[in-house]
């Protein structure tokens, strides 16, 4: 059984949750901004060179998001543990700390990032500026203080499970994957000049960190989201909790094999890369699957109507994103031409918006509900709606328009022109892909009125109630 705090009471590490989901909201402001700048850098090279070149805007899109994803998850976790062990989470001092550090040292990274840029190719560089890896590019001191965190939150769950005397089936699922979340980072930090061997070992972050162990993190803190927000009975979120952890590991682990096709590796990953790439989209059916019945059971009814769309968001928009514009691209007759190509970020958008960010946005809705009206039979406004719908219609817009893009790329460069010099200047001056472009930003531009809509309704729902109330009383 778990833990229902009384009306207007938090845990500590409750309160230390909406810092981190306050953080993390400030994070997709930033990533959303330079998103925009590198777009509209696609239509204007010259827009910003040798100030904040293309290059710089988009480490700054992509570290923004990993950051402020991985700030939201561990919000989730700090929120929903005291209410799954019954108790405060211990080492509270220590997470907090962890906390304001880590808050430190990505506003000194992306000082750097901005002021400095990028350095000569020495150990200097590595360690304070940036490693200049793709993806990976946070200097080596951030890397180790990252890892340095991954422990304390697993310090934290462990050390609150055991004092608890309590280990539940999402929190064991929970403690293994944050094992993984923390070890499997530091495969990004081993040096070789061998390059095939630095991409094998470097899309185990890319892929296994960021894919596997975060849709297993983002599994368990659906898993607690839904018994509090549908009242979903525990048997049937770990039941399929276990599913998908069974799934997403045994069919991600060897699908990463997709990302082995030409950087030099043996050929069998085409056979094993293919296959088990087939594959995992089924763990993400489960997921759909999962979401319809819980919705289903509960005939759409809830007492925080935001925090339910966005569920149901996470369920199709991770199918979507992740399983159908990742498999549309994964078997080796098709990546041979489609891989680099606008495809990867059009199925990059959609997944990681679909996955991770209604995911977080379902949490921080909840976390504002017991904040600010507990005790009220709805949680509601007509903001969120459109937020929602505006969100969703700009991630879509601008997945379709990078895919016509990448299509023409496949086509035009790839199937035609034989991946020649002649045939990359031709692909990126055909109308499509230069039309695709343009709508990329206007989607943006769209997303980014989106963003500011959630950002006010998150700041106001919920508040003035009680003066409502009492006006509803005195007419009375």
């Amino acid at each position: 059984m778990t833990e229902v705090m009384p009306k207007g009471k938090l845990y500590e590490s409750q309160k230390l949750a909406l810092l981190y989901f306050w953080v993390a909201l400030a994070l997709f402001g930033a990533q959303i901004l330079f998103g925009l700048l590198a777009a509209w850098q696609y239509l204007d090279p010259g827009f910003l060179y040798g100030k904040l070149n293309f290059m710089t805007n988009r480490m700054l899109h992509i570290n923004a998001m990993i950051v402020w994803l991985l700030l939201g998850f561990m919000g989730g976790v700090y929120w929903f543990l005291p209410l799954e062990l019954g108790r405060e989470v211990v080492g509270i001092r220590l997470a907090r700390f962890a906390f304001f550090t880590l808050v430190a040292a990505v506003g000194v990274v992306v000082l750097v990032y901005l002021l400095v840029q990028y350095g000569p190719g020495n150990a200097f560089t590595l360690w304070f500026i940036t490693e200049g890896r793709e993806y990976i590019e946070a200097p080596r001191w951030a890397d180790l203080g990252i890892v340095a965190v991954m422990v304390i939150f697993l310090y934290n769950v462990v050390a609150t499970a055991l004092k608890a005397k309590r280990i539940t089936g999402v929190v064991a699922v929970l403690m293994f994957d944050l094992v993984a979340l923390a070890g499997l980072y530091t495969a990004g930090m081993h040096y070789t000049p061998n390059i095939s061997m630095d991409q094998y070992f470097w899309w185990w972050v890319v892929h296994l960190w960021v894919e596997a162990t975060w849709e297993v993190l983002v599994g368990s803190i659906m898993a607690m989201a839904l018994m509090h927000l549908l009242g979903t009975p525990r048997r049937i979120v770990e039941t399929w909790l276990y599913l998908e952890v069974a799934l997403v590991f045994g069919t991600g682990i060897l699908g990463l094999g997709h990302h082995y096709f030409w950087i030099g590796t043996p050929e069998y990953w085409l056979g094993l890369g293919g296959f088990f790439s087939a594959l995992e989209p089924i763990p993400l059916v489960a997921m759909v699957v999962h979401a319809v019945y819980d919705a289903g059971m509960h005939r759409m009814q809830t007492v925080n109507q935001p925090a339910l769309f966005w569920a149901i968001a996470q369920a199709f928009g991770n199918f979507i994103g992740a399983g159908v514009w990742g498999f549309m691209q994964t078997l080796p007759q098709i990546n041979l031409y489609s891989h680099g190509t606008q495809l990867a970020p059009a199925h990059g958008h959609l997944a990681f918006f679909g996955a991770y960010v209604t995911a977080i946005l379902t949490v921080i809705y909840m976390a504002l509900h017991q904040v600010r009206q507990a005790d009220w039979p709805r949680f509601d406004s007509k903001l969120w709606k459109w937020a929602f719908v505006l969100m969703v219609v700009g991630i879509f817009g601008m997945s379709a328009a990078m895919t016509v893009a990448g299509f023409t790329q496949t086509m035009v460069e790839r199937a035609i022109g034989g991946s020649t010099w002649q045939a990359y200047i031709e692909a990126q001056t055909h109308p499509w892909f230069q039309n695709g472009m343009v709508w990329r930003f206007v989607f943006g531009v769209f997303f980014l009125v989106s963003y500011l809509v959630l950002l006010w309704d998150l700041a106001t729902i919920g508040k003035g109630r009680d003066t409502q109330a009492k006006e509803v009383g005195a007419h009375d």
